[in-house]
């Protein structure tokens, strides 16, 4: 790696010094005297920016890929045409957190006493540092988060102001833009702050939007379908997922388990997808964490991304009223699925943009549910589903990924325990996605990365400009 000249690092140090007397909100250390998340990021940030620098000059003029006028029509599609650091989704082995596997994340990161699954926390950790937290680090970050998990009373206000029938994703937005006036970033830029301290006010903001949306999140849950009470936060006493489920209204440790897993593996899927890029593409204007997160949020409200494991449950349980009282077998949903398709429509939940095998999403909701729910009515029929669907799609030749990804499970999961609310699970995944497109987005800070604006060109220029070689 390239050293950072002394003079530069001499200008960002001043302008740290200037920084600290805006009093961003940081606890530094914990009792055992570990490094703090803020401290332990900073410390690796002159060499990631050196290495960004070396890869630069060394392979700055290299094709990363060729885009074909068919990937210009179709969304850009697998074109390599951008970086992100915090995770990297493979066709074959499906995504991986700063190098790790699903299951080795479940492996080696903190869990709960007793429990089995990631604490939300520890996966923040990760992919914010790119290490695996102690678990003294963990502690001390839910500690930091407890310190700013307190609504403030105008965004309550806003949120309680809003129709109940208004769509939960709809109102997670405007609730995530009702915390923007708390926002350090904004007040920073506006003071005129050096470029290089940016992402110390970033990370602030991705602080304070991460503990406190969870209650956002449950207020909303509350509001929607429940009579508005709601179970106050014990943030600092409860990780992460734990106090989400405690605020919406249960109990059951199981849940607490199954509300770790899910925010863990929906945390990031590496930066081409809608809500990433949206957060990535929104934060490179210099917008701030807030403003950035609610653009990412607004595209996973569509039906082609975040809201698909509410579709995936709504189809679900059309499948079970078309059954009736025919006994659930492998051939009766083969002919069902096959009915789906002859009428020109999708199997939700099945196939991938990128993947080329089982979703390993999937495979971890699948293994939780064979171990805490076997003889669950509808996991049956999921499992059911997967050893009927993917043959059905191969016979019929349209699809590259015949299998099962993350949407295909996760409502039924969450129906088990009572969480029955289709409309809301959405809602879930954006608390989820927080973690690793926040965690992006400071490192983008860090890393000084310019506005996104990539070159358009006309239908008509591409006819002329192929027609002018013939």
């Amino acid at each position: 790696m390239l050293r950072v000249g002394a003079s530069r690092l001499a200008r960002a140090a001043a302008a740290r010094s200037a920084g600290s007397r805006l009093h961003l909100r940081f606890k530094t250390t914990d009792t055992s005297g570990a490094l703090g998340i803020k401290e332990a990021l900073g410390a690796k940030i002159p060499a990631a920016i050196a290495d960004v620098k070396a890869v630069r000059e060394a392979y700055g003029d290299e094709q990363l890929g060729t885009c074909t006028v068919t990937q210009a029509y179709g969304g850009m599609r697998s074109v390599k045409a951008m970086t992100y650091e915090t995770s990297l989704l493979d066709a074959e082995e499906g995504i991986r957190f700063r190098g790790l596997t699903l299951p080795e994340c479940q492996a080696q990161l903190p869990r709960a006493a007793g429990g089995a699954e990631p604490l939300p926390e520890g996966i923040f950790w990760l992919l914010l540092t790119g290490d695996v937290p102690t678990d003294a680090q963990v502690h001390a970050l839910r500690e930091e988060f407890a310190s700013r998990s307190t609504l403030p009373a105008e965004a309550v206000a806003v949120i309680d102001a809003l129709p109940t029938d208004m769509h939960p994703m709809t109102q997670l937005n405007a609730g995530v833009l009702a915390l923007q006036p708390q926002s350090a970033m904004a007040a920073a830029y506006a003071k005129g702050v050096h470029k290089s301290t940016y992402w110390e006010y970033c990370l602030d903001d991705a602080l304070t939007l991460l503990a406190q949306l969870p209650e956002v999140a449950a207020r909303i849950y509350r509001r929607s379908f429940h009579d508005g009470s709601m179970t106050p936060s014990a943030a600092g006493e409860l990780d992460m997922g734990a106090n989400y489920a405690r605020m919406m209204g249960f109990e059951d440790p199981k849940f607490d388990e199954l509300m770790r897993l899910y925010l863990t593996i929906h945390a990031d899927h590496e930066g081409g997808n809608v809500s990433a890029h949206a957060v990535r593409l929104v934060g490179s204007a210099l917008s701030d964490p807030f403003l950035s997160f609610s653009g990412g949020l607004a595209g996973l409200a569509g039906p082609l991304h975040g809201l698909a494991n509410q579709e995936v449950l709504r189809w679900l349980m059309e499948m079970k009223e078309s059954l009736g009282t025919t006994k659930m077998t492998k051939e009766a949903l083969t002919g069902l699925v096959w009915d789906v398709l002859n009428a020109g429509k999708v199997v939700p939940g099945f196939g991938h943009a990128v993947l080329r095998k089982t979703d390993p999403r999937y495979t971890c909701q699948r293994e939780f549910a064979l171990k805490h729910m076997p003889d669950d009515e509808m996991f049956r029929m999921v499992s059911m589903l997967y050893e009927v669907v993917p043959a059905v799609l191969t016979e019929q030749g349209k699809v590259k990924n015949p299998y099962p990804n993350v949407d295909a499970h996760s409502g039924v999961l969450l129906r088990h325990y009572g969480l029955t609310e289709a409309r809301y699970y959405t809602v879930m995944f954006g608390v989820s996605r927080a973690i690793g497109t926040l965690a992006s987005l400071v490192w983008d800070r860090a890393l000084g990365l310019p506005i996104e604006r990539p070159k358009s060109v006309t239908t008509g220029w591409i006819k002329a400009h192929f027609e002018g070689k013939k």
